[in-house]
């Protein structure tokens, strides 16, 4: 099994959506990311900064997932970042109310001693240069170093984002920003340009229509699994990055045939995040529940075609 490093916000969310609205809540990128991750009992941590103002029964519920949180920054005078968003009845697309970096906006990651050496990196949406720094900090290349970004740092960081991207192994970002990061409306097309910006695995997240894993001339598709209701879309993509993430740490296998079984575990557990508010379907999520939606996928995609 494969140390995981993630690197990336822990937060406060505070989410409207058509089923209700919550109060502050515990949100981020990182946290998603981890308790997502969690379900493969990985050695994994969480690099990132708070304030004095987060609930230590935040911390604890992360510790309690086996997760090492030594990497995360407590700045006791300061405020944790916060995001707030209201959902269209679409659930696609939403509005940003309020974003207040508070303590993210000077966050220096400082990568706990023994995750120096970790095999998977998990770069979870942030400031390309913070991003860079985490690989700075390794002690070895490691095996698979995987990048989350988003259309923000294209609108304002997009040279520094270059410069990460072509350290990585692989990126995953929505179809929206792959099309801007690339000028290109085919996706295919727009995989082959970000290959050649660097990355060997190119993962194109489509919301409720799945997600395409590209390799050089080899495509593979996962589609979403039809849900009745989606309460809340707010860190299905980074839920989606950790159970990828997640699965290949326990595997230690980072071929291309693995990736597409790490691409339908990160499908699955995305299918769980948005089924409530937050985090709060993730925090306790049984094994026996995620097995018997993964036999839902197998029976969803699997059948046998009669050639005449």
């Amino acid at each position: 099994m494969s140390k995981l490093v993630i690197v990336g916000t822990v937060a406060f969310d505070a989410i409207e959506t058509p089923f209700g609205k919550t109060d502050k809540i515990l949100g981020g990128a990182a946290t998603f990311i981890g308790l997502s991750a969690s379900q493969f009992n990985v050695d994994s941590a969480i690099v990132s900064v708070v304030g004095g103002d987060f609930p230590q029964e935040y911390l604890d519920l992360l510790s309690e997932k086996n997760i090492d949180i030594s990497g995360i920054e407590i700045i006791k005078d300061g405020k944790t970042f916060f995001w707030s968003g209201r959902y269209h009845n679409d659930m696609n697309s939403r509005d940003t109310l309020a974003t207040e970096l508070n303590v993210l906006a000077d966050f220096n990651p400082v990568v706990p001693q023994d995750y120096k050496d970790a095999e998977i990196v998990m770069l979870g949406n942030l400031h390309p240069i913070v991003q860079s720094s985490v690989l700075d900090q390794m002690t070895k290349k490691p095996k698979l170093a995987i990048l989350d970004t988003m259309n923000f740092w294209m609108d304002s960081a997009l040279e520094d984002l270059h410069n990460v991207i072509k350290r990585v192994d692989v990126i995953t970002i929505n179809d929206e920003e792959a099309r801007q990061l690339t000028g290109e409306y085919s996706l295919v097309v727009a995989a082959r340009k970000i290959h050649e910006m660097g990355p060997k695995y190119v993962v194109i997240k489509k919301g409720e229509h799945g997600a395409l894993l590209f390799h050089n001339d080899s495509v593979f598709y996962a589609p979403a699994l039809p849900l009745e209701e989606v309460f809340d879309p707010t860190g299905a993509g980074d839920t989606f990055a950790g159970g990828f993430a997640g699965y290949l740490a326990k595997t230690g296998d980072v071929s291309f045939e693995n990736m597409k079984n790490a691409v339908i575990y990160g499908s699955t557990l995305a299918s769980f995040c948005v089924e409530k508010f937050g985090t709060e379907r993730m925090e306790n999520l049984p094994k026996k529940e995620v097995h018997q939606r993964l036999q839902q996928f197998k029976d969803l995609t699997q059948f046998d075609i009669e050639l005449t």
